[in-house]
């Protein structure tokens, strides 16, 4: 860093790997987003309200960014990666089962409560579900402003262009219609 602080531009027509600073600073370094509980009507149960440099401007160049994470009963936050960033989740309330797996396929899962910690290590596929009878919340705080998400599911089957559903059937050892059923489910809309 070379100065106090650099609150991204995100209209500024200059692309570089980051965000150029504005020029006069008016942005509050304050972002009331994450007091409430997200809606998780959606098929994963789970909603992720993210306070990073593309909702919260003022931590651009900082190194960090959180997010608040509600579940639904039985919600997922579905296995996932996050390529720039370490995930540290800490949970205000409810039942969760987390997880992540290393390069050696190895699984570390744990069941966690209301004001446990856990730490997913930067890449590493990992996930969260509610287990409780309840909502869930958790606070995740990573060490990037904008740490990159990369859900494993869709990133397969809902990409664009589309993977060939040879490519898939031949990695997944199903057949191509089992692939494009898959696929159906993801497609964009």
């Amino acid at each position: 860093m070379l100065q106090d602080v650099c609150v991204s531009d995100l209209a500024s027509p200059i692309k570089l790997n980051g965000f150029p600073c504005k020029a006069n600073i008016s942005a509050d370094f304050f972002f009331p987003g994450l007091r409430n509980p997200g809606n998780t009507n959606n098929p994963a149960g789970s909603v992720v309200t993210a306070a990073n440099v593309d909702k919260f401007p003022s931590v651009n160049t900082l190194g960090v960014s959180i997010a608040r994470i509600d579940y639904a009963p039985g919600g997922q936050n579905p296995p996932h990666t996050h390529p720039r960033a370490t995930e540290i989740i800490f949970v205000l309330e409810g039942t969760l089962e987390v997880g992540f797996i290393t390069t050696d396929n190895k699984l570390f899962t744990k069941i966690i409560c209301k004001g446990d910690v856990f730490v997913f290590p930067r890449g590493l596929v990992h996930f969260q579900q509610n287990r409780g009878h309840g909502p869930a919340a958790v606070v995740a705080a990573f060490n990037s402003q904008l740490q990159g998400t990369q859900a494993i599911a869709m990133t397969l089957f809902g990409a664009t262009p589309p993977v060939s559903s040879d490519i898939l059937a031949k990695a997944f050892r199903i057949g191509n219609g089992e692939v494009d059923a898959i696929k159906a489910k993801f497609a964009q809309k």
